[in-house]
Parts: structure tokens; sequence; C-alpha cells
């Protein structure tokens, strides 16, 4: 069988070492021969490719790791590159939290105004990346799930439309972990689903069992009384953000009782509830760096100062699996049913065909297969087209250097209440972003 060579792009991120124990749960279906790791932050990721070579060392010692900041290096010669980067780390997160909640608006990662940031930093290093391996590796595919997804999902086909980059996420990977647990499955691939949206923005219309019977009616009992926990009680290990966002799940699916819904709509529909219950000085992005980012740099230097893995509490994560399925469902042309961000182009028949939707897909060697979802309400095809407004001009704000488009994005996204605060925020978005933006005309 053919050993595969992989590109991890963002080599220092906090959920490099989860991929790396998920491919090595793999290897047997999908063996590899190298590992490479990219990232312009050569110091950040020294730490976290110096306690993976030892784990790969100590499990799988035949796997070379080799890291680097230069990009021939890394893109020469790979079938794969899984990228997920964080294009100005946390601290621009950060920034993009705290700068709309100053403005009395959400401030969340991929939502409303700090998505929109996000995705004006996003979308050139994406570019970068596919532009290296096209270069080096011109027959490579990029399984991209950098953040916000939906921006740079547009990104890339407006801008790099025959590049072979795959658009993914794993949230609705996560609930549907939850989902099964609730239904007392030992897993999500216990079921099938139908589902579809944009990214960070889409509802499930059935869930069923391996013999085709629906239990979408048993979920939706769940979730209107109490949302994606077990029984409304905080779910074990997940930070208070993330339960909070669990638990708000039941009022956002209230809207519309018949379907399941992404949690990140409670951003769009309670945007107010979101701004009052927010702490405004500690946001998602410091509870990462304090929880997330130092557990995994101190699992990770104390691996390398031990010298051996062994009893490293390092845990593979959702997306690392998902990302694992879509490397195997393109080598092997397995007809993978998977959910994937894709150009609509008929799959939701009475909606914008260049949008970027996230709909079930059949993936094999030449990439994903879209399958039919039909109409869909006139609730939901409203506030797609809404947001799908927003990402387009977000993504024409970037190419054009427009001031105005990206403007008018902020204005017309669900989360900001007017023009004014939506240019207020944005002056100030400029201020932060001077290292990492266009300047704008």
């Amino acid at each position: 069988m053919k050993k595969f060579n992989i590109n991890i792009s963002g080599g220092g991120s906090t959920f490099t070492p989860g991929i790396i124990l998920m491919l090595l749960d793999y290897q047997k279906e999908f063996p590899i021969d190298t590992i490479k790791f990219y990232d312009n932050d050569g110091e950040r990721q020294k730490t976290i490719a110096d306690a993976c070579e030892i784990l790969l060392k100590e499990r799988a010692p035949e796997i070379k790791l080799i890291a680097t900041t230069d990009p021939k290096e890394a893109f020469t010669d790979v079938d794969f590159v899984m990228a997920h980067i964080r294009v100005g780390k946390y601290a621009m997160r950060e920034q993009d939290e705290k700068i709309p909640l100053k403005h009395g608006v959400v401030g969340q990662e991929t939502c409303g105004p700090g998505g929109i940031a996000y995705g004006m930093r996003s979308i050139p290093g994406v570019l970068e990346l596919v532009d290296y391996m096209e270069k080096y590796s011109p027959d490579a595919w990029m399984l991209n799930y950098s953040n916000p997804a939906a921006i740079v999902a547009e990104a890339t086909r407006k801008l790099r439309p025959d590049a072979n980059i795959l658009n993914i996420c794993d949230m609705p990977i996560g609930i549907e972990e939850i989902i099964a647990k609730t239904q007392g499955l030992e897993s999500r691939k216990d079921f099938e689903v139908d589902y579809y949206g944009l990214n960070h923005f889409g509802w499930w219309t059935d869930i069923r069992d391996k013999n085709g019977n629906s239990i979408l009616d048993k979920v939706t009992q769940h979730v209107s009384r109490y949302g994606y926990t077990m029984g409304g009680d905080d779910l074990p290990g997940e930070e208070a953000s993330w339960n909070s966002t669990f638990k708000k799940a039941k009022d956002v699916q209230h809207l519309d009782p018949e379907t399941v819904p992404n949690t990140y709509l409670k951003y769009y529909l309670y945007p107010d509830y979101e701004v009052a219950h927010a702490n405004k000085e500690y946001t998602r992005a410091n509870e990462v760096m304090d929880g997330r980012e130092k557990f995994v740099f101190g699992e990770c230097q104390s691996i390398v100062e031990k010298g051996t893995a062994e009893d490293t509490k390092l845990e593979t994560d959702d997306h690392a699996s998902y990302i694992v399925d879509l490397a195997k469902a393109i080598a092997f042309n397995t007809k993978e049913r998977m959910l994937m961000i894709v150009e609509n182009n008929g799959a939701i028949v009475n909606f914008d065909p260049t949008a970027m939707v996230e709909v079930p897909c059949l993936v094999g060697s030449k990439g994903p297969e879209k399958l039919v979802v039909g109409e869909i309400p006139r609730f939901q095809k409203s506030l797609m087209e809404q947001q799908v407004g927003v990402e387009k001009l977000v993504v024409e704000a970037f190419e054009e250097k427009s001031y105005q488009k990206l403007w008018q994005a902020l204005t017309l996204s669900k989360t900001v209440p007017s023009a004014k605060v939506a240019k207020d925020i944005l002056d100030d978005l400029i201020e932060a972003n001077k290292a990492y933006w266009p300047v704008l005309k």
C-alpha cells in the first residue's frame, strides 16, 4: 500500500498533536511516510514539533518528521496539505472579540465583526498556502479548516477557482458526537444526516440510524428541552463558554422545532443576549489562552523535558478524525458521505448558485460530489442570503482594498445594529489590524 506524505500547515497549532495522534490511530488504513510541519513562527512550532517527534519515535519510528519554515521544503513532494492556520494568533483573536464588545456588539471568532476581521487576515494566509502547494506539489489536495471557514471558502472559490482545495469544519462533527451520546449511540458514525446551510450557520433536517430509521423526533425533543447537553447539566471537560453555547441551542431550536440547529446561530438570532452575558474583559480568547494553549504547550514541554510521551495527557480531537477520514476518502475513493463547504451550484435549488454552502457530499478521488438538498424554507433562505452577502462583500473588499465594501459587509451583518456602529467598529478594527490587512481605500 502506498505511503503518504503529509504537510501540516500551522505546525505550531495547539490542534497539531491531536492530528498526529489520529494519524497514528489510522496507520493501518492510511500509512504515512513523512509528515512535514510548516509554520511562519519557527519558535512556536519547535515546541510542538519536538514533542511530536518523541511521540512518533515511540509509537511509529518509521514515520519521518520534518519541521520547517521554508515553503519549498515543506510543500515539495506531499500528497495532502492539512491547513489550520491562525493569522495573528490568539492575540489578534482577543482584539476580534473585544473591539465589537466595546461597541455593544457580539464579539466572536467567526461571527459578526470579529469573523470579518479574522477573515481579512486569513484570506492572504490561506491563498499563500494554496500557491505554495500548486508550485511545489501540483497534484496534492489541501484539506483546509482554517477559520473563518465561510469567508476563506468564498475567497478560494473566487480567487483560486481551479485549486485542489476542500473546505471543511469540525463544528457539525462535534455536535453530532454529542447527539450520538444523547441517543445512547457509540459515535456519530452510527447515523447518517441530512443538513444544509452555510458554515457555522446550518440546520439538520433528518438523522437516520444504520437501519434507515429516522431518530430526528427524539433528537429534536431532547434539544428543545436540554440543548446539546445530557440533561441540562454542564458537559464534563468543557469550558464555561462552550457549556453556555450548548445550552443556548434549545432557544435557537424553538425558532424551527422540526430541525436541529448549528450552535453558532445563537450569535445571529440572540445577539442582545450574547452581548449582555459576555465578559468584555475576559472573552473566549482569554479562556483558550489560559486553558487549551497552556495545557497543550505545557504537555509538549513536559514530553521534551522527560524525553518520553508515555504518560502524556494529549488526546485526539473531533476535527482530527474528520480530516483523516477526508484524506482517506480522497486517497482511496471511498465515496464517504461527509459535510463539506462547496459551491452551491444546484444543491439548494432556490439559492444563489455561487454561494459556498455546507451540505452532504460523497467524497472520492476527484473531490466532493454534492447531494441535492432541494428547496429550503423562506426563514432559513432569507437568513442565509443575508449572511452570504456579508461573506461575498468581505472577499470583494479584500480583493479591491475597498473600505466602502467592508463597511457594507459589517452593516449587513445581522449582529450589527446600524451603519454608524458598523463604521465605528471598522475604524477600530483597521487600527488593530494594520500589520495584517491591506490598506483600504
